[in-house]
C-alpha cells in the first residue's frame, strides 16, 4: 500500500524578529535625552544657576544625583538644561552641512565638466584639513557663541554630504527610468525633482544619521575649548571643562557630563547603523 505525501495545508508564518536589545536601549536613552532637552522640568525642579555655597562640591547622592559644583549648583540640573543647547547646536550643524553639501553635490553631479572638477577639488581640500582646525578657523572668524559654533561644525560636514550626493546623482542619472524620461521629452528640472532627488536621498539621510553624533561630539569639543556659550550658561562641553580644576577632589564634575556626552553619541550612532541597515534587523 503506497502512502501519498501531501503538501502541508498551513503555510509557515513569517515571524518578525525582535529588535536587538542594544537598539532598544539606545532608542530609549536618546528619547529620554530629547525629552529632557525639551522639558527639563519634568525630571528636576532645581534652578541650574542657583548657587548654594554651603553644599559646594558635594558628591553624588540622593539629594544631588550628579553632585554639586564649586558654587553649590546642582550638576544634574545643569546637565539636563544643557542638553537643549548641545543638541540644538548639533542639529543646526547637521542642517547646515546637509543643505550646503547636498546643493554642491547636486550641482556637481548634474553640471559635470569643469564645474564638477572645481567643486570636487574644493571638497578634497576641505577633507584634507582636520575638521577641528576648520571649525576653529570658522568660529574664530564668526565669534564665540552656540549658534556660531554650530555653523562652524556644520562647515566641516559639507564635503561629506557633497561627495555622497554627487555619487548618488551620477548613479541615478544613468538609470533606465531617468534616461527614458529624457527620451520622451521630460524637461531636465522635472527629471531632477521627480527621479534623481527622490532616489538619491536615501544614502544622504543615512549619512546624516551618522553625522549627528559626530556633530554633537564636535560641538562639545568646541564648548570644552571655550568657544561655546559663555558661563554660567550650562553646556555639555563647558561643564566638562569647568570641572578640570577640581578633578582631584570632585571627579564627578567632569566624568558625569562626559559620560552623558559619550552615551548620547553612542546611542545616536547605534540608531544610525540601524537606519542604514548594516545589521539587517529592522523590518523593511
Amino acid at each position: 500500500m503506497s502512502v501519498i505525501k501531501t503538501a502541508p495545508t498551513v503555510a509557515a508564518v513569517r515571524t518578525r524578529r525582535p529588535y536587538p536589545p542594544g537598539l532598544v536601549l539606545s532608542a530609549a536613552m536618546l528619547a529620554l535625552i530629547l525629552i529632557a532637552a525639551l522639558a527639563p522640568g519634568l525630571f528636576i525642579g532645581r534652578d541650574p544657576l542657583a548657587a548654594d555655597p554651603v553644599h559646594r562640591l558635594q558628591p553624588p547622592s540622593g539629594a544631588h544625583l550628579f553632585g554639586t559644583d564649586e558654587l553649590g549648583r546642582d550638576l544634574y540640573a545643569r546637565v539636563l538644561h544643557g542638553a537643549a543647547l548641545s543638541l540644538s547646536a548639533a542639529a543646526i550643524a547637521l542642517v547646515v552641512g546637509m543643505l550646503c553639501g547636498t546643493a554642491l553635490g547636486l550641482i556637481a553631479g548634474t553640471a559635470g565638466g569643469r564645474t564638477d572638477d572645481l567643486l570636487m577639488r574644493a571638497t578634497d581640500v576641505l577633507l584634507a584639513i582636520p575638521s577641528l582646525l576648520v571649525s576653529l578657523a570658522v568660529v574664530t572668524a564668526l565669534g564665540f557663541g552656540t549658534a556660531k559654533t554650530a555653523v562652524a561644525v556644520g562647515v566641516t560636514g559639507i564635503a561629506g554630504f557633497a561627495r555622497i550626493t554627487r555619487a548618488e546623482v551620477l548613479r541615478v542619472s544613468v538609470a533606465p527610468y531617468t534616461e527614458a524620461a529624457h527620451v520622451i521629452g521630460v524637461r531636465r528640472p522635472a527629471v531632477l525633482l521627480r527621479h534623481v532627488l527622490p532616489n538619491a536621498w536615501g544614502p544622504v539621510l543615512g549619512f546624516a544619521a551618522v553625522q549627528f553624533g559626530a556633530s554633537l561630539l564636535a560641538v562639545s569639543t568646541l564648548g570644552f575649548l571655550g568657544y561655546g556659550a559663555p558661563p554660567p550658561t550650562p553646556e555639555w562641553g563647558s561643564l566638562v571643562a569647568s570641572g578640570r580644576s577640581y578633578f582631584a577632589q570632585a571627579w564627578w564634575l567632569s566624568i558625569l557630563p562626559g559620560l552623558v556626552i559619550a552615551a548620547t553619541v553612542l546611542a545616536a550612532n547605534r540608531i544610525a547603523r540601524a537606519v542604514q541597515g548594516e545589521d539587517g534587523r529592522l523590518p523593511r
